[in-house]
């Protein structure tokens, strides 16, 4: 199994095989917490404007995203753990647009499968991945808005590695380093009431989930469902 680690946009755009599109802070571990409160599917979308047409065309739909951080105008959601911890969505379809994880799904074209990844679900991530077998493995660290490389996203890309070359990564010393670098932002005074402080240990809360989040295409669109373990 050859395992390679990316960055940003260009390296969701050279991933290949099995590739895991990984975005910590928030896309990827909100994504799970939607599929964990009973969400049918999510449609991963790049474009701000598709994601206002698909709710147009269906009023049902939740839109779930950011811009900047920030929950776009008319937006369900924001790409906040937080405040969709306790929402239920049983039976509905979200769609989400973000400014990095979801960008790097719709651009991963030359993967042969397509997952998300975070730390609250890196563990069901390692043991799909072992059952699989795949010849190669891509992960992809989405980084910051794909602006530049932050810590939680190779953490997690290095602990995803680490745990298929059976090797112990430090997943405590991981999580310190990440409070005290690229997750500082989560707890400025000023950001709390679109990236609260809670989001840092909802995020970082590793294997809360025992599923995977695949990304198939059909009808034109990707559609994420969870595969459970």
């Amino acid at each position: 199994m050859e395992i390679q680690i990316f960055q940003l946009l260009e390296g969701a755009k050279k991933a290949e095989g099995l590739t895991v599109i990984i975005d910590v802070f928030r896309a990827f571990s909100v994504a799970c917490y939607a599929m964990n409160n009973g969400a049918r599917e999510i449609l991963p979308v790049g474009d701000i404007e598709q994601a206002y047409e698909l709710k147009r065309k269906n009023p049902d739909y939740i839109l779930i995203g950011e811009r900047g951080d920030r929950k776009p105008q008319g937006f369900d959601f924001g790409n906040c753990p937080t405040h969709i911890l306790n929402i239920d969505f049983s039976e509905k379809t979200v769609v989400h647009t973000t400014s990095a994880g979801t960008q790097g799904l719709v651009n991963a074209v030359h993967a042969d499968e397509r997952i998300t990844g975070s730390f609250v679900n890196a563990p069901a991530i390692v043991k799909y991945i072992n059952l699989k077998n795949p010849a190669i493995v891509s992960l992809v660290c989405m980084g910051y808005s794909m602006q530049y490389p932050t810590e939680e996203d190779t953490f997690c890309a290095e602990y995803i590695k680490d745990c298929l070359q059976n090797k112990r990564p430090d997943f405590p010393l991981m999580k310190e380093t990440i409070r005290n670098t690229s997750a500082q932002r989560l707890f400025v005074p000023e950001n709390q009431t679109f990236s609260p402080a809670s989001d840092f240990d909802l995020c970082t809360d590793l294997g809360r989930f025992n599923f995977i989040l695949k990304a198939e295409e059909k009808d034109g669109l990707l559609r994420i469902r969870r595969l459970d373990f």
